[in-house]
């Protein structure tokens, strides 16, 4: 699961339906290259292709690809662990993605308040 510091050094993810890759390497700070190469890694990742093989992203693949940069990068796992953490995660615990998903969206909350009382 993602750790609550981490979250704060992403951006916050828009509210749109579709992302580019190019949107997503700079939500997820990580490569597109890389981001091509998660795709045939991890099982869970298959964004919409469309027109030409254009990868569209949705908000749930933003928060898969958080979820294995911060596996990756900032749990030490290898892509092997991480598949199999995420792989574990999706059969037993569905309520840690739930808990994650609504504690960046309270965070995303906070931060339209503090952005509305400013103005």
């Amino acid at each position: 699961m993602l750790e609550p510091s981490h979250n704060d050094e992403l951006p916050v993810i828009p509210g749109k339906r579709y992302f580019t890759i190019g949107e997503v390497s700079e939500l997820c700070a990580v490569k597109p290259h890389v981001l091509r190469y998660w795709e045939q890694e991890f099982p869970q990742l298959k964004p919409v292709k469309r027109r030409g093989n254009r990868r569209y992203y949705q908000r749930q693949d933003v928060m898969t690809i958080r979820q294995i940069r911060s596996l990756l990068y900032d749990q030490g796992f290898t892509i092997g662990g991480a598949r199999l953490q995420m792989s574990n995660e999706n059969t037993v615990d569905d309520g840690g993605k739930l808990d994650q998903m609504l504690h960046q969206m309270i965070g995303e909350l906070e931060q339209l308040l503090e952005l509305l009382d400013s103005k």
